[in-house]
């Protein structure tokens, strides 16, 4: 695995893997996220990166060069442009540099990913990556360079868009490199059918996650994890689906106007449900009431 160590920082030019590095920064103040990124340069030899609390993700930007691990002597890698490794929190490794060897570095901090976890409905607690070494991820390499570049033009986009680029990456890995959970049990039955039931009965009425995580008797953060282990969606996009499904269902009966049924089926007005309606089941609340009158 690719790995950092002072050898590399004496080459490199405002590294990110210093605690004080003011890589990806504006007007002197780090951004809130904390995100590092630096194009570095390492001579050949013997290289050690101690473990750090963040996540780092090094792109081969040179040369073809050869790499082995001191862990396992016999194993070599050839690295090419594009070759991506992921080192997680708190690991560390020692590699054999063969020969001058050219990488972009992103330090990930980890309570970034915990609140990529917590937009995507998991667990942040157990938020974390894999080890990954030599594998092509063109995602990962086009944020990797987008963040490079911006930083080279002096952050001309400002904090939000290196923010969002830093939240896209984030999500990006959860995806495809979390650490797998040991359960997805999700919540217990009896729990489960309070919330459930609660909705349907509540359909009309703005729904909270703070009132559903009450009546299912958890914290709302356990019940935006739980919720979506149990049935596989987040809480909120369950309830537009069922709220489709009420509209649906009214609309198909006939007798009231699309305006009276977004609003007996919960939403806020007639577009909203449109809206939902075509993203849910792909057709207009419009076709679902002639649909209805064919013979």
């Amino acid at each position: 695995m690719r790995v950092m160590t002072r050898q590399e920082q004496a080459v490199a030019v405002r590294s990110p893997l210093e605690t004080d590095a003011p890589s990806v920064v504006r007007r002197g103040a780090r951004p809130r996220i904390g995100l590092g990124v630096d194009l570095l340069t390492m001579p050949a030899g013997e290289v050690e990166l101690p473990p750090l609390p963040d996540h780092r993700l090094s792109v081969h930007a040179g040369a073809p060069v050869w790499s082995s691990c001191r862990s396992s002597p016999s194993r070599r890698y050839r690295y090419t442009r594009g070759d991506v490794d992921i080192m997680p929190a708190g690991a560390s490794a020692v590699v054999l540099e063969e020969e001058e060897t050219t990488s972009l570095v992103v330090r990930l901090p980890h309570s970034l990913l915990r609140l990529a976890a917590e937009e995507m409905g998991l667990d942040p607690d157990r938020a974390g990556l894999e080890a990954r070494h030599q594998f092509k991820d063109p995602q990962i390499e086009h944020v990797a360079w987008a963040l490079e570049a911006e930083r080279r033009a002096g952050h001309p986009n400002g904090l939000l868009y290196t923010e969002s680029l830093g939240m896209a990456l984030a999500v990006h890995l959860l995806g495809r490199y979390a650490v797998p959970l040991e359960s997805r049990q999700g919540l217990p039955k009896r729990q489960l059918q309070r919330v459930t039931d609660y909705i349907e009965e509540h359909l009309d009425q703005n729904l909270s996650l703070d009132r559903l995580a009450r009546v299912a008797g958890v914290s709302t953060s356990h019940l935006k994890t739980q919720f979506k282990r149990s049935m596989g969606v987040p809480v909120h996009e369950y309830v537009i689906q069922r709220r489709v499904e009420r509209a649906k269902a009214l609309l198909q009966r006939g007798g009231l106007s699309v305006g009276e049924v977004a609003l007996r089926a919960g939403f806020s007005h007639q577009s909203h449900l449109a809206r939902c309606m075509r993203r849910v089941l792909g057709v207009t609340p419009t076709s679902v009431m002639r649909g209805s009158r064919a013979p």
